[in-house]
């Protein structure tokens, strides 16, 4: 998964998953759940690339922050509750698809 469509149409195969433009800035896509509105993730260019916000428990997030270097303390968000992920093609789609999972 490497581009801002692929990881844009992953959030949205999950149930109850919408696109929403909160900012007012078009490079900033959110993802909500339906039921209760909440942000599970944002997808934005950033340095060249697109990058991806997702909510990960503390230790889940430093577990992956370890073992991937596209997975980095999360760009304008709480560091401690969530992650980006550079989306330049080192991850296989089946870690950012469960990553997605687990922050929706």
């Amino acid at each position: 998964m490497t581009t801002r469509e692929e990881a844009i149409r992953a959030c949205l195969a999950l149930p109850f998953a919408y696109e929403d433009y909160p900012f007012h800035d078009p490079n900033w896509t959110v993802l909500r759940h339906r039921e209760n509105q909440k942000m599970f993730a944002a997808v934005y260019d950033h340095q060249g690339a697109v990058w991806m916000n997702l909510k990960a428990e503390p230790l889940a997030g430093d577990f992956w922050r370890q073992q991937y270097p596209a997975i980095v303390p999360a760009y304008h968000m709480n560091k401690k509750h969530w992650i980006s992920v550079i989306l330049d093609g080192s991850l296989a789609d089946e870690i950012i698809v469960s990553l997605i999972q687990d922050s929706f």
